[in-house]
């Protein structure tokens, strides 16, 4: 099954939109707990309120042999009826690139990644050749630094980050592209809607990073309500943290009523700008 069609499929059985990003922290983790245990324990409480699980490979590989041990468990505790979407923003010369996919695809069985396009069609086509792998190419980012490059002006007077939106509808000649477009920008995540409205949106930047809900729903979603990944992590992570959780069971609980609202959030958004 492809990328898309799971998507759509966890999308619809769970009645969710919810992308939950698993960025582990050891400093933040109950006392004693392993970091695979941990996320094991999440995706376990939280996987019929998702339609993804979004692992960020940074905070496997800084952890050397042990975190690369730690990512490939993740995975596999991911149930294979939700799609895993590996947040790594590969990108480089098409050789490098090749290596890069193989990692992402088969080696670790992920679904989808993000991928930076910044070396134009080359360096991305080694991952579009996975025909069903999804590709989200870096667009419009959540970080405030993001407007140094992602804004500046073409010589049409379009922004930089439209041109990169409409070079990732030319090369969705397979239907496996997407777009990563922040929930911090909701109007910019509109504007990539209407340059590419057929193409899924991963929006980050909810949660921890404070991007509206709603604001980002009617941003980003397709002409049919969906269409889009929105992703929360930290803010579903370490809920525990909140409500003074103090073992993992309550850490996984916390997780779970936090997925929970988030999820039923995004859906009353969907509702009222289907």
């Amino acid at each position: 099954m492809s990328f898309r069609a799971k998507y759509e499929a966890a999308s619809r059985t769970h009645r969710s939109l919810l992308c939950i990003g698993l960025d582990p922290d050891e400093s933040r983790l109950p006392r004693g707990v392993p970091v695979a245990r941990y996320l094991q324990q999440i995706v376990e409480a939280t996987s019929d309120l998702v339609c993804c699980f979004k692992p960020n490979a940074a905070f496997f590989e800084q952890r050397g042999e042990r975190g690369w041990r730690d990512l490939r468990a993740t995975i596999d505790a991911v149930p294979g009826d939700v799609p895993v979407l590996l947040d790594a923003k590969r990108g480089d010369v098409g050789s490098t690139a090749a290596a890069y996919a193989r990692a992402a695809f088969e080696e670790l069985g992920a679904d989808a990644m993000t991928v930076n396009g910044w070396g134009g069609r080359d360096a991305v086509e080694p991952f579009l050749a996975y025909d069903d792998r999804h590709s989200f190419i870096w667009c419009r980012s959540s970080n405030p630094g993001g407007v140094e490059l992602q804004d500046l002006r073409l010589a049409d007077g379009r922004p930089l980050y439209e041109r990169v939106a409409a070079l990732a509808v030319e090369w969705n000649t397979r239907g496996n592209v997407g777009l990563v477009a922040a929930a911090t920008y909701p109007e910019q995540a509109a504007r990539l809607r209407e340059i590419a409205p057929h193409l899924l949106l991963l929006i980050p930047g909810v949660g921890a990073q404070r991007g509206a809900v709603a604001a980002a729903v009617r941003a980003g979603a397709d002409a049919d309500g969906g269409g889009i990944l929105v992703a929360a992590s930290r803010s579903v992570l370490y809920a525990g943290e909140a409500v003074g959780a103090r073992d993992l069971a309550g850490y996984a609980a916390a997780a779970r009523a936090a997925a929970e609202k988030l999820r039923d959030e995004i859906e009353e958004a969907r509702a009222v700008g289907v």
